[in-house]
């Protein structure tokens, strides 16, 4: 539940409003990746739209009225509570059928094939190492499959740059469960389909913590750019693309002439990566313990249970609020995350490179790594909130990876307030709450629970109880046969 931040919500008698309660989630909640009408924008943003225009189906800049009705006829004969991948599915299958725009396109096959293609030539660069300027890290280095697209080590923050040895300031968040999250909005409202239009979410959206990115290809071109992540440029990709034994695949998906320039390789190459990336079988497979039980395919055990519970209990955990665990209204997997932006204020973590100086803060949507929103107040120590899905496969946690245990986020959670000298630097006796985040920006802090507590009240859980929400946070994890 987040914040209604100055200046872009007002609530009469708390400084808090509710983000979104799970009945929310059940009447017409966020994550809808299952509905027609979504899956079709899905296409249409992410990685098939390029693939789409290219072909010269008119669909995704027309809006496609007539293909989105038969996207809805076809949603109406799919299962009860269809998994977001079918529907996708059926989406591309009217998309590509349609008839070929005027001014020349492709078949169904051509596409599907255009599409294969790409998603191919996209994993052989995510796991190549020499599109970095070190020659040394690949996408694979920082988002490891095995780990939930997420860092193998406990890192805070991953090392990078031209000799391997340079620091960023924010962990290497997942690449897994973003098919769903919105493009960045200041003020998030509800769809009609979904929801009740006149709630204003607050900022909410953008694939990167701070949300200044929508597009997979976006998102990819910061750590290839970055000096401290991996430290290339367009020529220096360009190169690479040359050199690799899949120049010749690079050249049959992107024509003949694709790497005469380095700035048309360099699009072409996140073309690829934000196809790959999605590939539902990997990146949104729902196939977590957890999807089987909502499914009625698996038992949860009484601890597990007993965490679910307390994670969804508005008085305790509170955490559904934010991390949404029901299907909404049209039968789509919980994302565990609304999507917002939000501040909590996680201490500053000494360990950073960037900390040493006392001046800087990181503070999220509203710099520095993002501009367009320097100087607005509101925005300032906002973080997007992430899917929760395989959570329990990550090393580090929060933007600035200062935790590296499900115990000691919980921990946090649970004793921010009520027991702040454990988290928080004490100066002469006194606690210096909320390190890393000036006082001037102290009213964006989120205060609904487990955060409206006061030092000496009872933590919003104990340790047996955090136990068993560790033990529901492992049932997010995908991969999940029944009997193993």
């Amino acid at each position: 539940m987040r914040l209604g931040l100055t200046g872009i919500r007002k609530t009469a008698g708390r400084a808090t409003a509710p983000r979104r309660t799970q009945a929310g989630a059940a009447q017409g909640g966020r994550a809808r990746p299952a509905s027609a009408g979504f899956a079709f924008g899905f296409l249409c943003r992410f990685g098939l739209a390029a693939v789409a225009a290219s072909a010269g189906l008119a669909g995704c800049d027309s809006g496609a009225p007539a293909v989105a009705a038969d996207v809805g006829a076809s949603a109406q004969h799919a299962p009860a509570n269809p998994p977001a991948v079918a529907i996708a599915a059926q989406a591309l299958k009217v998309v590509a059928a349609r008839e070929a725009a005027p001014n020349g396109g492709q078949t169904r096959a051509q596409v599907y094939e255009s599409v294969r293609k790409m998603t191919a030539l996209g994993k052989q660069l995510f796991f190549d190492p020499s599109l970095s300027g070190s020659g040394k890290l690949a996408c694979a280095s920082c988002h490891s499959p095995d780990h939930g697209f997420a860092p193998a080590n406990a890192l805070s923050v991953q090392l990078g740059g031209n000799d391997m040895h340079r620091t960023g300031m924010r962990a290497a968040p997942t690449l897994k469960y973003l098919q769903a999250v919105p493009a960045f909005a200041e003020h998030y409202h509800e769809s009609d389909d979904e929801g009740d239009e006149s709630v204003d979410a607050g900022p909410t959206g953008g694939l990167t913590w701070d949300g200044r990115v929508d597009r997979g290809g976006d998102q990819a071109r910061i750590p290839l750019l970055s000096s401290f992540e991996m430290g290339s440029s367009p020529a220096k990709v360009s190169a690479a693309i040359k050199a690799a034994p899949y120049a010749a695949d690079f050249r049959a998906a992107f024509g003949e002439h694709i790497l005469d320039s380095d700035d048309a390789t360099f699009k072409a190459v996140l073309q690829a990566l934000e196809t790959f990336e999605q590939t539902p079988e990997l990146f949104y497979p729902y196939s977590s313990k957890y999807d089987a039980y909502l499914a009625g395919k698996a038992q949860l055990t009484q601890a597990e249970l007993h965490g679910l519970q307390l994670f969804n209990d508005e008085k305790k955990g509170n955490c559904a609020s934010c991390h949404i665990s029901q299907r909404s209204r049209d039968g789509a997997p919980p994302q565990f995350s609304d999507f917002g932006l939000i501040a909590i204020g996680v201490p500053r973590n000494r360990a950073l490179a960037v900390n040493r100086d006392p001046r800087f803060y990181d503070l999220g949507a509203c710099g520095p790594e993002r501009t367009d929103l320097k100087g607005r107040a509101e925005f300032c120590g906002i973080f997007r909130t992430p899917t929760l899905r395989n959570v329990a496969l990550k090393k580090s946690f929060f933007h600035n990876g200062i935790y590296h245990s499900l115990e000691e986020v919980l921990h946090f959670y649970a004793e921010r307030d009520t027991n702040p000298g454990k988290f928080y630097p004490v100066v002469k006796g006194k606690v210096q709450k909320f390190d890393d985040l000036p006082k001037r920006y102290w009213a964006n802090l989120n205060t609904e629970p487990p955060f409206d507590r006061k030092p000496g009240d009872q933590p919003a859980f104990d340790e047996a109880e955090i136990k068993d929400i560790v033990a529901f946070l492992n049932t997010l994890t995908d991969g999940y046969k029944a009997g193993h």
